[in-house]
C-alpha cells in the first residue's frame, strides 16, 4: 500500500481531520494540546498511554485527552490506515455547551474504546469533512459523534483534580515561558529546587515525558500555531524556540507526520 498522508482543516467545525494510510511511521513520546478521535480502519498500531500498553486493531477508536503524553509505532509490516479528528478545547467547549448547558470539558477515562460502535459515526464525519460537506448533516452528525462518545468514554475533567510536585510544577512554568529561548537543563533545576537528576526522575514519574521531551512537544504546538496563522516554517522556527530548520523540520515530521510547509497549506484557505 503506497503511503498517503491527507489532512483537512474544516473552516465549519472549526477542527482538522487527518487521514495516515499506509503509515509505517514511529511516532516518539509527545503530547498535544487538543483532542484526539480517532479510529483504526486497517492495520494493527502499538500505543504506550498512562503507563499502559495497548495495541489497537481495525474497528478500535483512539481517544486522547489534551496534553495526554503518548507513543505509538507498527506492530508488524503490515502498513496502517489510522483516521482522526483533532478537537481544539474551545471547540470542546462550545460543543460540550451544546450538548449539556455547561462548558465543563470532558476528560475520557481510557485511550482505547475497543471495538467501538461509535467509529462508524465517526467515519462518517471524517468522510464529509474530507469531502468538503456544506451540508448541516456535518455539524449534526458532529455533534451525536460526541455526545455519544463523551457520554459512554468520558467524565468532567475537573472531577480529577491532579496533585503535581510543586518543583515539577514550576518546571512546566518555567518552559512554557521561555520555549521561545535557549533551556537548560541547569535552569530547570534552578527552577525546580532540585538537582538535575532528581528533576529528572521527579518530572518523567508525575509526567509520564521527560523535561527535554516536554520541552520540544511546547515548541512543535506552538510551531503548530504560527503555521496555521500563515507563518513561513523559518519563521515558525525561529519563533518557537529551533535555531537549526532541519533539525526543526524533522521533529516536527516526527511529531505531526507531516512537514511544516505541509501543515501550513492546510491552513492557507481557511
Amino acid at each position: 500500500m503506497a503511503e498517503e498522508r491527507r489532512v483537512c482543516y474544516d473552516s465549519d467545525l472549526k477542527i482538522e481531520a487527518y487521514q495516515f494510510q499506509g503509515l509505517m511511521q514511529k511516532f516518539p513520546n509527545h503530547f498535544h494540546d487538543h483532542y484526539v478521535v480517532g479510529f483504526i480502519e486497517s492495520g494493527k498500531r502499538h500505543l504506550s498511554c498512562k503507563n499502559r500498553d495497548y495495541i489497537l486493531v481495525s474497528g478500535d477508536m483512539l481517544l486522547l485527552n489534551p496534553r495526554e503524553n503518548h507513543e505509538c509505532e507498527q506492530v508488524d509490516e503490515r502498513a496502517l490506515d489510522f483516521r482522526c479528528l483533532n478537537i481544539p478545547e474551545a471547540v470542546m467547549e462550545s460543543v460540550m455547551e451544546e450538548i449539556t448547558g455547561s462548558r465543563r470539558l470532558p476528560e475520557f477515562s481510557e485511550p482505547v474504546a475497543p471495538q467501538a460502535e461509535e467509529a462508524l459515526l465517526l467515519r462518517e464525519v471524517h468522510e464529509m469533512i474530507m469531502e468538503g460537506s456544506a451540508d448541516f448533516a456535518k455539524e449534526e452528525a458532529f455533534l451525536f459523534l460526541i455526545e455519544r462518545v463523551v457520554g459512554r468514554y468520558a467524565q468532567p475533567a475537573a472531577g480529577r483534580p491532579e496533585a503535581e510536585n510543586a518543583g515539577v510544577q514550576r518546571v512546566r512554568a518555567f518552559v512554557d515561558a521561555h520555549y521561545a529561548e535557549p533551556v537548560s537543563l541547569d535552569e530547570l533545576a534552578k527552577a525546580a529546587g532540585m538537582n538535575k537528576f532528581v528533576l529528572l526522575r521527579a518530572f518523567t514519574r508525575e509526567r509520564g515525558i521527560t523535561p527535554y521531551q516536554y520541552l520540544l512537544t511546547v515548541r512543535i504546538n506552538k510551531a503548530k500555531e504560527l503555521l496555521e496563522q500563515g507563518a513561513q516554517p523559518i519563521e515558525a522556527a525561529m519563533s518557537s524556540g529551533f535555531t537549526d530548520q532541519s533539525h526543526f523540520t524533522n521533529a516536527f515530521k516526527r511529531f505531526i507526520g507531516l512537514t511544516p510547509g505541509q501543515y501550513r497549506e492546510i491552513f492557507r484557505e481557511k
